[in-house]
């Protein structure tokens, strides 16, 4: 379909309206392809890569079919459901619903955990035209009587990769068997694994596919690069690069919890501002952190993979990964920050000798090489480390390893006869006098001595 504008979509004027405030005019192509097919009613498998628009793709429809279908929900109830993996993600999902329906008189609510449950709980307490909620937060207020999903029309599952990740496959399973079968199901994804198949298959009555682009690919207006660069040395190159390059918003991303706030901390103390947002913070930590992110002035931003695809935020011209994912597809999620809506934007990766296995993942997922910017020493630096740790930690554990042996494989008594021997040898040359050299004493039948030998050729050669 050759879409110029949102007009062409068929959207009402609340809607167009509320797209020209937000600065939208031409659609992408996800929302090109799956508005009009939402509108008509249809089921949807949607695969489209992070950053292209998939949340207007499906609210912008869902507001127009309940536009042209009044209702009012009953108390605690909703006429659409969004799931989403994160609470981040949530509660982007639900400020694009208000935003694009302020005109349309649209009332939606947000839950999820990480906050008390009462301010959630009175927003349901009327009941609400969409409900974006986290499976475990849900399933709670459902289990309260707080909520109830009986009567949902419209039904939409974001992310669905992302969720079968976290762990959350039974939690949509049971929510999922308390909707009614009379529904419009929306399903979408940004890879396309077996399990997210079937998963879909068991949700979608003769659904409409629709792929924009190949599964797992970054946007094209992302440049790639990787520094190979010692574990030690990550934090100094991570200063310097942030201190010579003019950057606008930067998201450097971890792998574990500590590891982000001792990243923060290291900031901090060269200089440059930074935040640190990962599942041990609280929602109002969270919180905060972005709305600094999203400030004039934004400080760095670190994060963990429970933000790469929670956050949404416009201008973000590096993201870097300190450590590299264990799985490839993460790393598209994560570089899918930048480069978002059209715009450009950079990805620089930081590689030791251990991460190699899994730049090579990256790159097969790719289908490319990613540019090289830089060398590994021969001897990787973490090996270089690793030894004294290991036997300072075997001196704190009285000099056994786990498995209750010497360290090393040697007695305390043979590392003392270790420590004594030189000490014998320094002293011996002074306690004894110098001894002349004797013979072996030869042993009876043994063979016959230099002289008996001479004297036996003296008398053959008489003999001749």
């Amino acid at each position: 379909m050759n879409t110029t504008s949102f007009d062409d979509l068929g959207l009402s004027a609340p809607l167009l309206r509320a797209l020209a405030g937000e600065g939208y005019t031409v659609p992408t192509p996800i929302q090109a392809q799956a508005v009009p097919h939402v509108l008509d009613g249809r089921d949807l498998f949607g695969c489209a890569q992070t950053g292209t628009g998939k949340t207007a793709a499906f609210a912008l429809p869902l507001i127009e079919r309940m536009l042209a279908k009044p209702g009012k929900p009953g108390p605690r109830r909703c006429r659409t459901l969004v799931l989403a993996p994160t609470r981040e993600l949530a509660g982007q999902i639900h400020q694009s619903f208000l935003a694009y329906g302020r005109h349309a008189g649209i009332k939606a609510a947000v839950i999820y955990g990480g906050v008390g449950q009462q301010s959630q709980a009175n927003a349901m307490l009327h009941g609400v035209d969409v409900l974006v909620a986290t499976p475990g937060r849900l399933l709670d207020l459902i289990g309260q009587r707080l909520v109830d999903i009986r009567s949902v029309e419209f039904f939409v599952l974001d992310e669905a990769d992302r969720m079968l990740d976290m762990g959350f496959i039974h939690d949509m399973r049971k929510i999922v068997a308390m909707l009614p079968t009379e529904r419009q199901t929306l399903f979408f994804s940004a890879t396309l694994p077996a399990e997210v198949r079937q998963l879909a298959n068991s949700m979608l009555r003769d659904p409409l596919e629709v792929k924009t682009t190949p599964q797992a690919t970054p946007a094209e207006t992302v440049s790639q690069s990787v520094y190979f660069v010692p574990k030690g040395e990550k934090r100094a190159m991570l200063v310097k690069i942030l201190r010579e390059q003019s950057q606008g918003r930067v998201i450097v991303f971890t792998r574990t919890k500590h590891g982000a706030d001792k990243l923060h901390r290291d900031l901090d103390k060269a200089g440059i501002p930074a935040a640190a947002i990962h599942g041990n913070k609280s929602q109002n930590q969270r919180e905060r952190a972005l709305a600094a992110f999203k400030s004039p002035r934004p400080p760095v931003l670190i994060a963990t993979d429970i933000a790469a695809r929670g956050i949404d935020v416009d201008h973000v011209s590096h993201v870097v990964n300190f450590e590299l994912p264990h799985e490839p597809e993460t790393y598209v999620h994560r570089i899918g920050r930048t480069g978002r809506a059209g715009q450009t934007g950079e990805a620089v990766s930081f590689c030791d000798h251990e991460e190699r296995p899994r730049l090579k993942a990256i790159e097969k997922l790719l289908r490319r090489t990613i540019p090289h910017s830089g060398t590994l020493p021969d001897m990787p630096e973490a090996d270089v480390e690793a030894q004294p740790r290991q036997e300072r930690g075997r001196r704190r554990r009285g000099g056994r390893t786990g498995g209750g042996q010497p360290a090393g494989g040697r007695t305390r008594a043979d590392r003392n006869r270790e420590n004594r021997k030189p000490q014998r040898e320094n002293r011996k040359p002074q306690r004894e006098a110098p001894q002349p050299e004797r013979e072996a004493p030869q042993p009876q039948g043994a063979a016959p001595t230099a002289t008996l030998v001479r004297k036996i050729v003296r008398k053959h050669r008489r003999a001749l």
